[in-house]
């Protein structure tokens, strides 16, 4: 157990990589945005924004590959067994792979599908379709890098994960800047990008676990890949995990499809706010990555007052950041609109519905909070038992009810009561847990 100066640094040690290397995602998505939203007309935005959900659907469905490996990597590493966590790491990188020939296989059938359940226009629908066939090549390199990554938090190296984010979004964005301004590609141009810089980024992540690996002596057990017993546990996590990320994914979504449903311009505004929605959550994501690898160490050494003392550090320093953020917005929201499209009627539409990210992170704060206490503690099935009652009980009847009378400002508002459901319920349940 560390005295509160010592754990306030190690969480600080460990969000701050993946503060930044979780911030440079929606960056990199508003640098898609911007270099499309100064073309000509605003069907190649509302394209990309479609294909971005699309694989948001599709690459973040697989999220919990980052996530159950964080877990069980990380109290692997609080029982300080360095065999377990090369059987983790192999599990988890066989488990990506193996979805990835499975996405390839079928890549058909689910472009098909997904790009049908959100319903663009036919003109948006074409150019949605050209980036989804190139960006589904890579999905090996994206889905390996998942497990690298929860591994590498996990074990409480959180640099690792920054240093490969960060090859693979300046990678992207310098080569956006080429394709689309320079080379006048349009949407082929942006997902061409995403797929080099991927598989630059697992390069890039391979070696970095080489060098993890040799400061941590064990031995590669190939039985242990396939023991019955891992396997089982690692089935039963990520299944879970899956379930819940199916449904946060058809939230998000379900946003995008209803939003589409109201017009062009209420699509392309919802786009740009939705990289509000991005740069807030991944940035609380950073304390709680940092709870993952904290709290699984807490568990695997069954050291309970650790346990405590971690969940409260990460709270106190998650509030403090979610008031900075609405505070930013507050204050520069339009600049921000502005700065990513200078289509009028888009930016106007923007504004309007702006008053609701102002209010996300304080709102949001707590789901993401709990999302890193659960997975540091591999509660799996509690995280998708909260998901489903969020998604089904409150975030489906608020939009039923809302919708009609308020419009996009319905959306938002059962988006974010949505949010607030997740956080509520994970509190009572940890509340429950702990006391039992």
């Amino acid at each position: 157990m560390d005295d509160p100066t010592a754990l306030r640094t190690r969480v600080w040690r460990i969000a701050w990589p993946l503060i930044l290397s979780n911030v440079s995602a929606p960056l990199l998505g508003m640098v898609d945005t911007a270099v499309l939203g100064h073309l000509d007309s605003p069907h190649y935005l509302g394209a990309v924004a479609v294909g971005a959900v699309a694989f948001s659907f599709l690459y973040t469905a697989f999220n919990f590959l980052r996530m159950g490996t964080t877990g069980l990597a990380a109290q692997a590493a609080g029982r300080r067994d360095p065999d377990e966590l090369r059987t983790v790491l192999g599990q988890a990188l066989l488990l990506a792979l193996t979805l990835a020939a499975a996405m390839l296989l079928l890549r058909g059938p689910i472009g098909a599908v997904v790009l049908s359940l959100i319903g663009p226009s036919a003109d948006i629908a074409s150019e949605a379709r050209l980036y989804y066939d190139v960006r589904i090549a890579s999905a090996p390199a994206t889905l390996a890098n998942f497990a690298l990554m929860g591994w590498f938090i996990g074990v409480q190296n959180s640099r690792a994960p920054l240093v490969m984010v960060l090859v693979i979004n300046v990678i992207n964005i310098a080569l956006d800047l080429l394709f689309v301004p320079v080379l006048g590609m349009t949407t082929r141009g942006v997902a061409l990008a995403s797929v080099i810089a991927e598989y630059a980024g697992l390069a890039v992540g391979l070696g970095l676990v080489a060098r993890e690996l040799a400061a941590r002596p064990g031995a590669w057990h190939r039985a242990s890949l396939f023991e019955s017993g891992r396997l089982a546990r690692l089935f039963a996590v990520n299944s879970d995990l899956l379930v819940r990320t199916l449904a946060l994914m058809s939230a998000f979504a379900i946003l995008t499809a209803v939003g589409a449903r109201q017009g062009e311009i209420v699509l392309a505004a919802n786009a740009i706010l939705l990289n509000f929605v991005y740069l807030m959550s991944y940035a609380l994501d950073g304390f709680a990555n940092a709870a993952e690898a904290l709290v699984g160490e807490a568990v695997g050494a069954g050291d309970e007052s650790a346990l405590a003392q971690s969940v409260r550090a990460c709270a106190r320093y998650s509030v403090i950041v979610a008031v900075a953020f609405m505070a930013a917005y507050g204050l520069l929201g339009p600049l921000i609109i502005d700065l990513l499209t200078n289509l009028e009627a888009v930016r106007a539409a923007a504004r309007d519905y702006l008053p609701w990210l102002v209010a996300a992170p304080l709102l949001c704060v707590w789901s993401y909070l709990y999302d890193g206490v659960f997975v540091g503690a591999t509660m799996s099935r509690e995280m998708r038992n909260t998901m489903l009652f969020s998604f089904f009980v409150v975030y489906l009847p608020s939009l039923w009810l809302l919708l009609g009378p308020a419009g996009n400002h319905g959306l938002w508002a059962a988006f974010l009561a949505f949010n607030v459901a997740r956080g509520a319920s994970q509190h009572w349940i940890w509340r429950r847990r702990r006391r039992a």
